[in-house]
């Protein structure tokens, strides 16, 4: 007799997958996921639109779930639309990276940025102006804002590539335990890194942390930010990378102890 499954709540699936390990539960485990999938590849197609289609997306997000299924504990104190939610944008993330799709000069034009604005930064005491970085680097504003706009892309993945950085504790400190279920310094590492983000978002601009907001937890793509802050797109791209370029300034600081 088949199984009436709507009854039962996603958690209530999750735990009595994990009992049964009934291929039907998975099946509708995942056909429950499938919305946020598609919403993500949507959201992050300009991470990937060069390479693969959002239909490609969708496929390997399948996938992303039904191995989330198999490795996440109920008993973890996370929520698993949090859990698989950062399953499929790292996977996302490291298709791009695959790929080494971002053009050389590109790069190039981001680190040069980026060293710009530390040196000002260093200098200041404060994060410099659009026209002071230009200026330093001896460019047009237009130009310099050009140059953040193309570089937006890369500057996510550089983020994430900090964000990974900073909550990997065996990078940080040298643990003594061998079980890192009973590691407190593990867990007091975690939450300090979570303050430290928390105040790097709280020290950008009001539209800044908007964005970002938007972007990351409302997982609105570029276009439908635009339309809800009613500003072009390409300025929503801006002020997302402003935005991106401190924080990663922020935490790459903090990481290396300064």
């Amino acid at each position: 007799m088949e199984q009436d499954l709507s009854q039962y709540t996603n958690e209530e699936l999750l735990i009595k997958y994990k009992h049964t390990k009934d291929i039907t539960i998975k099946h509708e485990l995942v056909m429950r996921y499938m919305n946020m999938v598609r919403s993500i590849s949507i959201q992050m197609r300009d991470v990937y639109l060069s390479f693969a289609q959002v239909e490609d997306i969708v496929n390997e997000g399948v996938l992303t779930i039904m191995n989330g299924i198999e490795k996440f504990d109920p008993d973890m104190n996370v929520k698993f639309e949090t859990y698989i939610s950062k399953r499929i944008r790292g996977m996302i993330i490291d298709m791009a990276r695959k790929q080494d799709w971002i053009p050389r000069s590109v790069r190039k034009n981001a680190k040069e940025m980026d060293n710009a604005v530390t040196e000002l930064c260093n200098r200041l005491g404060r994060f410099p102006t659009p026209q002071e970085t230009a200026d330093h680097m001896n460019i047009t504003l237009e130009k310099y804002r050009e140059t953040l706009g193309k570089s937006n892309v890369y500057s996510v993945l550089s983020l994430d590539m900090v964000l990974e950085a900073g909550s990997d504790n065996k990078k940080m400190v040298q643990l003594p335990s061998i079980n890192e279920d009973d590691q407190p310094e593990d867990h007091y590492l975690q939450e300090e890194f979570k303050e430290v983000l928390v105040s790097a978002i709280n020290n950008l601009k009001e539209n800044e942390q908007k964005v970002i907001s938007l972007y990351y937890m409302d997982e609105l793509n570029m276009k439908e930010i635009a339309q809800v802050m009613s500003v072009s797109e390409p300025r929503i791209s801006q002020i997302h990378s402003n935005a991106i370029q401190k924080l990663r300034l922020y935490l790459t600081n903090f990481i290396d102890g300064k």
